[in-house]
């Protein structure tokens, strides 16, 4: 496994849902300590400053922290944990997933259950089962047995276990949390790349948090850098699995970075977006284009920071988000991190002030 792979392998094997992104944010500054002046905002976003040439134009590359998840909302005398979720889950890709419940005294391993479809009558068994019958099995015999020995509290939190795999074709990987720790990579190797060479701005690599239950993070990390330019980096959606034809989602895996045109929180700032897709055609990276009318990314809330931020959203096209493993390719991210890095190289105070013109 290199190197590049070994970053991702440790970010998405970290446990970090939405409200618990603490391992991140360590990980992040132990990573960037020695390139970057690193300062958080109250909720807990991280910001790792890289200084360029001059302090001006300042950009900044948000990916959140955070990955979806579940919280122990209550323990049965049987010693049954009921849960909520955390982020958005599809009920039908939860049932006997093992899970993992972080507590005081370590981790205790979890599958999710519900009442056996053997039980069920045929109309029944036709149901998606709802999250809320579900329930954790975590081997306690009794209420007392699942707190006092296991150490297991209402308000715990639960993380998919899953681990990261490379596939038999290693341009395919396999991870829990890719969504966003990809993002996360992406602002970390941008901002070592940028170590090696001269860049006529300030760089400023942010790790949100909470963007899975409401884009919290990136309506107060904004205050502390005060950007010129946003990108921000995330997940998207991929439409090269069976069954998707007549949604027409034209990305696939391995055909570049998408750069989203639409969401349901922003429109990309047009001489930006131009800019980005000069810059990639002009050095010949492969980008592919998505809309996303049901979800959005945290450029939606940097965007309307102060006076407005020019923002774009760019995606890993990324198979099964926001289920317990999903699927990526390499290339598209390699092809997104040479893009971040080229656009950053030509962003002066002069071509951001054209941009924002």
């Amino acid at each position: 496994m290199d190197e590049r792979m070994k970053l991702i392998k440790e970010l998405t094997d970290l446990h970090g849902v939405s409200g618990f992104e603490e391992p991140v944010r360590f990980y992040i500054q132990e990573r960037l300590k020695d390139l970057t002046e690193i300062t958080t905002d109250n909720l807990g976003s991280i910001i790792c400053k890289k200084q360029g040439s001059s302090e001006q134009p300042k950009i900044m590359i948000s990916g959140h922290m955070d990955e979806i998840g579940f919280l122990v909302s209550s323990i049965t005398k049987e010693g049954y944990l009921k849960f909520i979720p955390i982020g958005g889950w599809w009920d039908q890709v939860l049932l006997s997933q093992r899970v993992i419940i972080k507590t005081s005294k370590g981790d205790i391993p979890g599958v999710i259950g519900s009442t056996p479809p053997h039980l069920l009558d045929a109309k029944e068994r036709e149901k998606i089962v709802d999250k809320k019958t579900m329930f954790i099995d975590v081997g306690a015999e009794s209420n007392e047995e699942a707190m006092e020995k296991f150490g297991i509290r209402p308000g715990d939190v639960i993380v998919p276990d899953s681990p990261f795999t490379l596939m038999k074709n290693d341009k395919y990987v396999m991870a829990k949390a890719l969504d966003n720790r990809l993002g996360v990579a992406l602002f970390i190797e941008t901002i070592e790349e940028l170590a090696k060479i001269q860049h006529p701005n300030t760089v400023y690599g942010v790790g949100t948090v909470q963007e899975e239950v409401g884009l919290r993070g990136a309506q107060t990390a904004p205050d502390v850098v005060k950007p010129d330019i946003n990108f921000t980096v995330d997940v998207g959606i991929s439409g090269d699995t069976p069954g998707l034809e007549k949604h027409y989602i034209d990305v696939k895996l391995g055909k570049g970075p998408i750069l989203l045109l639409a969401d349901s929180s922003m429109l990309p700032h047009r001489s930006l977006r131009d800019f980005v897709m000069d810059t990639a055609s002009t050095l010949n990276i492969p980008i592919q284009y998505s809309t996303m009318m049901g979800g959005g990314t945290d450029a939606g809330a940097i965007h309307k920071y102060g006076s407005g931020v020019p923002s774009v959203s760019f995606g890993i096209p990324t198979r099964y988000i926001h289920s317990h493993a999903g699927i990526f390719h390499r290339d598209d991210y390699e092809n997104l991190l040479r893009l971040l890095v080229e656009m950053i190289k030509k962003l002066d105070e002069s071509t951001v002030d054209l941009i924002k013109k």
